[in-house]
């Protein structure tokens, strides 16, 4: 009982140190007049995926790579299929690509990219970079596009209130550096002993609890933006999320830990349920359908039945 306890504690902990450091690292970069552009592209950006970051990092380099590949491919899938399905039920979903298109073709590509890797693991330095290309390729034409247009992100829906002192500022940055690493070897360290006391695999754990604890708080603003009546606010999440899983954390761990290797799981299953709900991603945002009610419903079936098939292998 106390190993789940752990995990649970060690995901709060995880979520709040990742608030707790964007609001101090925005905060800090606001009081030394950084361009907001600069802020939303790379602190806000990079802030915001530093849970799933930090997990990775820490599983690769701790001997349990099943825990950070798993990670990526299971928050990607449950993106899809548990952040957009949940909403959906609240709210129609409306999609639109008018923003996101050029974003959606290279997560597509990027997709496609991780997905050779893994048919071709262990994922060395050489993959990493190569996702790490393409993370430089789209923060690249988003700083060249804001100043085209002359207009610097919004970035304060993901942020929220600032503080004012800059005293709280750097508290927030400060604990929120020493909450992370925390966070991480208290979920991952639980997350393995799950994995023991179950018989089951790193990746396993990784593809599922794991995945569902670091999507929490993109779950949690796919339900906030519906009963906002903003539903549609939930697709450019699951975009930006999924593409920085890959590209950003993938990317990052493959670099600084070396080979990383995958398991047997994972390709062809886990890997192939990943690409489908990014091509249905893909399809909906940019044929402009909605997700109602039904196909919110059919969805989170879908993840329920991936949920005991993954368990199940």
């Amino acid at each position: 009982m106390l190993i789940y306890l752990l995990f649970v504690v060690g995901l709060i902990i995880l979520v709040y140190g990742g608030d707790w450091l964007v609001k101090g690292a925005v905060g800090l970069a606001e009081h030394l007049t950084i361009s907001p552009l600069i802020i939303g592209l790379t602190i806000v950006a990079f802030g915001t995926s530093a849970p799933e970051l930090v997990i990775s990092l820490k599983s690769a380099l701790t001997g349990n790579p099943g825990v950070a590949v798993g990670n990526i491919v299971g928050s990607n899938i449950a993106n899809v299929l548990l952040v957009l399905g949940v909403p959906a039920m609240i709210a129609t979903i409306y999609c639109s690509s008018e923003d996101l298109k050029f974003t959606l073709y290279l997560l597509l590509a990027t997709t496609a990219l991780f997905c050779l890797e893994l048919v071709m693991a262990p994922i060395g330095r050489l993959g990493g970079l190569l996702l790490l290309v393409c993370l430089t390729v789209f923060l690249s034409t988003q700083y060249i596009t804001a100043r085209r247009q002359n207009q610097d992100p919004d970035y304060m829906d993901d942020v929220g209130e600032l503080p004012k002192s800059l005293g709280i500022t750097i508290a927030l940055l400060v604990v929120g550096l020493i909450a992370l690493p925390l966070g991480a070897s208290m979920a991952v360290n639980a997350a393995v002993d799950i994995a023991r006391v179950w018989n089951v695999s790193d990746e396993v754990i990784g593809l599922t609890i794991v995945a569902i604890g670091t999507s929490l708080p993109e779950l949690a603003t796919g339900i906030m933006a519906a009963r906002q009546g903003n539903a549609s606010v939930g697709i450019g999440n699951v975009v930006g999320s999924n593409f920085f899983n890959i590209a950003a954390i993938m990317g990052i761990t493959a670099v600084v830990a070396g080979d990383v290797p995958v398991g047997d799981n994972i390709v062809p299953f886990d890997m192939t349920v990943m690409a489908i709900s990014t091509i249905f991603l893909a399809v909906v945002t940019l044929a402009g359908f909605a997700i109602n009610r039904l196909l919110g419903a059919v969805l989170l079936v879908l993840y329920a039945a991936y949920l005991v098939a993954t368990a199940m292998l």
